[in-house]
């Protein structure tokens, strides 16, 4: 049997697929404290073609080197057979392929575990039943990868707020090797709270158990959950696969926590904003940021996390005016990184005072050390071609950085990009370093120009 033809439209699945989400929907809402049973219902050929169409084409093949293309053939009898198998508890789940992708702009770098891609239609369908009841829970303040929701959002509750409460003591926190160290036996406890269906939990431990192969090598970690999988985490990509499980845990060990005990208990107001494992606290209160510091470390290691001592800090982020030094004069407020970018009090077109964003120091050298390497890389591909993808690396990036008030640090890419390309085109050959000036690259420009910056972001208030 050949490849099946056409594309998600060609066979849309019936209403009654979404009609059995929905209600899994209002379920959890519904019992909120209740663990809901016969979930796998759901899990038939319907929502197995809707993951098939949601799974990505392009990426990169598992341990069995299976790729989109391969999988199409006698597709929907491939469906049916992983819907047989995981209703009948025979699925196996196959090792993840772990590759290493840069961290940063130094030497550092994170693993990334990619199942086949028959694991990742499957992963997909379970995700997607989960979320409807998830979805149900999350906190507001919980922005990870969640429909609806963005890390500009974030950024915009946090700023509103600091605003509203002419600053405050900002608790910066950072949680070392999130997650590689995920406990596996609290997870699935998690995760018993809300799910009772036997098919859906057995499946999720056989994806927890499955082996990671590295160089030849299979091992059987204990706990983390490789980046990269559907239901794990990945965060290589904005656009790629929400980390379902990894957000679950941090809801439990660190949103009900705050919101539910330590919350009421503190003596001014609160808000704790959290993006995946990116997450600040704000406090109006010295006194409360300071107990909360003192309890998060406890708390967390009762999960098996570490908060990073030295990456995790107070910063008074105070309106400036606001607060003396020892000595009687005006205190300077401080900064603080989150989500790319540094937040800090700056004027406005009126002379008052507001909180700005601007891309934070290293995600902005880390931007240009990237495409000074990928033109290094591509110096002596075809000029036109170079440029086409230039603009889309550059693109992305005024597409996720430009927020108001940032075009600045966008001029410092563009002008960093022309920059890094006139440098490596004038070494495509010993002749052309010095007969490629400026002269030249502005005539090359002129007919193949870079994306200049432009503000795509628009910063809401309240």
């Amino acid at each position: 049997m050949g490849p099946v033809q056409g594309n998600a439209t060609d066979s849309p699945p019936s209403d009654d697929v979404w009609t059995k989400l929905d209600r899994i929907g209002a379920l959890a809402e519904q019992m909120p404290q209740t663990a809901l049973r016969s979930l796998n219902h759901c899990l038939d050929s319907q929502l197995m073609w809707v993951a098939y169409t949601l799974t990505r084409r392009d990426a990169a093949a598992g341990v069995d080197g299976e790729t989109y293309e391969d999988f199409q053939i006698g597709l929907f009898e491939r469906l049916d057979q992983l819907v047989d198998q995981a209703h009948k508890g025979t699925y196996r789940a196959p090792p993840v392929r772990r590759v290493y992708i840069p961290k940063g702009t130094g030497q550092e770098t994170r693993p990334l575990g990619i199942p086949t891609f028959a694991d990742k239609v499957l992963q997909r369908a379970v995700k997607t039943i989960l979320e409807r009841i998830y979805e149900q829970d999350f906190h507001e303040g919980s922005y990870g990868f969640r429909k609806k929701k963005s890390a500009q959002q974030a950024m915009d509750a946090l700023r509103n707020w600091l605003i509203r409460k002419g600053g405050g003591i900002v608790l910066d926190v950072d949680v070392r090797k999130y997650f590689d160290t995920i406990d596996h036996g609290h997870l699935r406890e998690f995760l018993k709270r809300r799910v009772a269906d036997g098919v859906l939990l057995r499946l999720i431990g056989k994806w927890l158990k499955a082996g990671v192969l590295e160089a030849g090598q299979l091992s059987y970690p204990d706990e983390g959950t490789p980046q990269g999988g559907v239901l794990s985490a990945s965060r290589r990509r904005r656009r790629t696969r929400a980390p379902l499980l990894a957000n679950i845990y941090l809801h439990y060990v660190l949103d009900v926590w705050f919101e539910d005990e330590i919350k009421p208990t503190l003596e001014g107001e609160a808000i704790l904003i959290r993006f995946a494992d990116d997450f600040v606290l704000a406090f109006t209160s010295e006194r409360d940021a300071q107990r909360v510091h003192d309890l998060l470390g406890p708390r967390f290691a009762e999960y098996g996390l570490t908060i990073h001592p030295e990456k995790t800090r107070q910063v008074r982020f105070q309106r400036p005016g606001c607060g003396q030094t020892p000595d009687g004069g005006a205190e300077r407020p401080g900064t603080f990184d989150f989500l790319g970018f540094t937040l800090h009090w700056g004027k406005t077109h009126r002379g008052g005072m507001t909180v700005k964003t601007r891309t934070a120091a290293s995600r902005l050298q880390r931007t240009i050390t990237r495409i000074d390497e990928w033109c290094r890389k591509n110096r002596h591909g075809p000029v036109p071609a170079q440029c086409v993808t230039l603009n889309q690396k550059l693109r992305g990036h005024y597409n996720y950085f430009g927020r108001q008030g940032n075009y600045y640090a966008l001029s410092r890419v563009y002008r960093a990009a022309q920059r890094v390309w006139k440098k490596w085109l004038s070494r495509r050959s010993r002749a052309s370093r010095a007969s490629f000036t400026w002269a030249r690259f502005e005539e090359l420009h002129s007919r193949h120009p870079l994306l200049p910056p432009r503000i795509s972001v628009g910063v809401s208030s309240d």
